[in-house]
């Protein structure tokens, strides 16, 4: 595996002066896309700035913005508006970092410092008032995770972070694998008993923001079982921390027999957890079914979708979402410009799922917890909508937009951002707080009710996939579909495209040998670098890989020539003899 080189540096940019206008701006006529509650507007900030993870608003409304990706003129953005008409009129990149896994996250401000993070690193920036890019000489590597060369291999790189009242730092390491088999994602393989991965991983690590140089060693674990969090805040109201943690991945795919194709686009859930020092939310051994209730049994430790066995003596979530809707961010209100009723309640960005398959995908729009007195206060909401620009989402790719990162600004509105486009919402409330109600929410709970993306699917009227299929093609979608989605493309940023890529044109002893043994290093296709693991797929029989290659080798618009069982049997072979 190539070396992994990372560094933080900034540009510099000129000081210019700080905007502070009164009033809101008019949103979009069509708010920009979206669909929202009664009484509230959208304008589109920005719509191009690239793959936008985290945000954090100043003081003075200036808005910084995490990049997925490294790019060799800064992979930051600080956005101006300096007429108040609501859109960026100055926007600035900054901080140049090598990050060859592509995995940037974090974007928060703490007791005046920026604090961003890459997949590996999380750095600090002083900021000064009437400087819109930070200070460059004040730039400090704060945390790094040498996880390339972890023993347990890598997977759930991200790093969000938050702070306490007390000036410390939270940071999730998410689990190396879907959930601590000794075979990663390979249909059958059990689960380790103890799972290792926990000494360092699946679970949220207390640090001191102000130390440079730390690692995983210098932090203190807080909580564990918590497979990947993406999602993570402080509460203010209660001073607790709260995430919302991605479930584990392809019930179906691994177990079969137990699960499924429904049960597997479902469950388990995307689990909303309060956090305490000493909280065990259970991964791997267990995980929530929000249709039972129940923390029950992982299949990898004997489950099989109704032994609980031990479950209730792990963290329960507050709400248990619906399976693999990717909760990406949560930001608690406190501001004063929305009505009463989101006053402390949570909003969560749902990424969107890659895995729902035969159904719709899932998520794709900003749902809204309300609280009162420190518990959810009513069910989930639907805040924002139409993101995706589409209702029933087949691939993942085809959607407009994905909801990511939330941010509250100085004057109580709330921004959203985009994995996409880069495109960056601002939401105001411009009707009467006196008057908002029930009324004002039921459009927005019909689209809960009724939207394929967003509704629990019925199991037959809702199957994409009704006709039967067979041979190569019925291979590819119970093994293959999930990642790189029914149209061959990918997700767009973790599952690489398959449609006229160099690995599926080229050569054929090669393609073979990725289905025999997996990846675990970074590919490139069509120029752009992928970092996920692909699990080993040798449990195939010769044929089945013929005719699955021979398939993908043929459609997409692929035109290449079939794969044979007996040159698969070849290279099988071959790896056994060289052993």
């Amino acid at each position: 595996m190539r070396k992994l080189l990372r560094y933080c540096m900034l540009f510099v940019a000129a000081p210019v002066l700080t905007q502070c206008k009164p009033g809101l701006p008019e949103g979009d006529k069509d708010n920009g896309g979206l669909m929202l509650p009664n009484g509230f507007d959208a304008v589109v900030v920005a719509d191009s700035l690239g793959a936008a993870r985290h945000m954090a608003v100043n003081d003075n409304g200036d808005i910084y913005v995490k990049l997925r990706r490294s790019y060799p003129d800064g992979s930051n953005v600080v956005l101006r508006d300096e007429n108040n008409d609501g859109k960026a009129d100055i926007i600035k990149k900054f901080s140049v970092y090598i990050d060859s896994f592509n995995y940037g996250t974090a974007m928060r401000i703490n007791n005046g410092y920026l604090y961003y993070s890459s997949s590996s690193d999380i750095c600090r920036v002083k900021l000064k008032p009437g400087e819109m890019v930070p200070d460059t000489t004040t730039v400090q590597l704060i945390l790094r995770d040498d996880f390339a060369h972890d023993v347990h291999g890598f997977n759930h790189t991200a790093k969000p972070l938050t702070f306490d009242d007390k000036g410390n730092m939270y940071v999730p390491y998410g689990s190396p694998s879907d959930v601590c088999q000794l075979l990663d994602r390979t249909p059958g393989s059990p689960g380790q008993m103890p799972c290792p991965q926990l000494d360092e991983h699946a679970g949220v690590w207390m640090f001191d923001p102000n130390k440079p140089n730390q690692t995983i060693k210098d932090g203190k674990r807080y909580a564990t079982g918590i497979r990947s969090a993406v999602a993570i805040t402080w509460n203010p109201a209660d001073k607790t921390i709260y995430v919302v943690q991605h479930g584990r991945d392809d019930l179906h795919r691994t177990w079969p027999e137990k699960y499924d194709k429904w049960t597997s686009a479902l469950q388990p859930s995307e689990e909303f957890l309060r956090v305490k020092e000493g909280t065990n939310a259970g991964w791997p051994y267990y995980y929530y079914d929000f249709e039972q209730k129940k923390k029950l049994l992982n299949p990898e430790y004997g489950g099989d979708g109704k032994i609980e066995a031990d479950g209730k003596k792990f963290e329960q979530p507050l709400i248990g979402f619906p399976g693999h809707f990717a909760p990406n961010d949560i930001l608690f209100y406190t501001g004063n410009q929305f009505p009463d009723h989101y006053k402390n309640g949570a909003f969560i960005a749902f990424h969107g799922s890659t895995i729902r398959g035969p159904y719709s995908q899932g998520g794709y729009f900003v749902a809204f917890v309300p609280f009162k007195n420190g518990q959810p206060s009513g069910d989930w909401e639907v805040f924002a909508d139409g993101f995706s620009g589409m209702d029933t989402i087949v691939n993942t790719s085809d959607a407009l937009h994905r909801p990511m990162g939330l941010a509250q600004g100085p004057d109580g509105s709330l921004y959203i951002s985009d994995s996409k486009k880069g495109t960056i919402w601002r939401i105001m409330y411009k009707g009467d707080k006196n008057k908002f109600g029930a009324a004002d929410l039921t459009a927005m709970a019909t689209r809960k009710a009724t939207s394929a993306h967003i509704k629990d699917p019925d199991p037959v009227k809702d199957n994409l996939q009704k006709e039967m299929v067979s041979g190569g093609e019925k291979i590819y979608k119970t093994y293959c579909v999930a990642c790189h989605l029914a149209d061959g493309k990918g997700d767009g940023s973790r599952f690489p495209p398959l449609d006229r890529s160099e690995y599926v044109l080229g050569d054929k002893n090669r393609l073979i040998n990725v289905i025999l043994h997996g990846l675990q290093e970074p590919v490139t296709i069509k120029g752009k670098t992928y970092n996920n693991v692909m699990p080993a797929h040798n449990y195939l029989s010769d044929a089945d890989i013929a005719m699955l290659l021979t398939y993908v080798r043929k459609s997409f618009g692929n035109d290449a020539s079939e794969v044979l069982s007996t040159e698969v049997q070849a290279q099988r072979y071959a790896k056994e003899e060289a052993k």
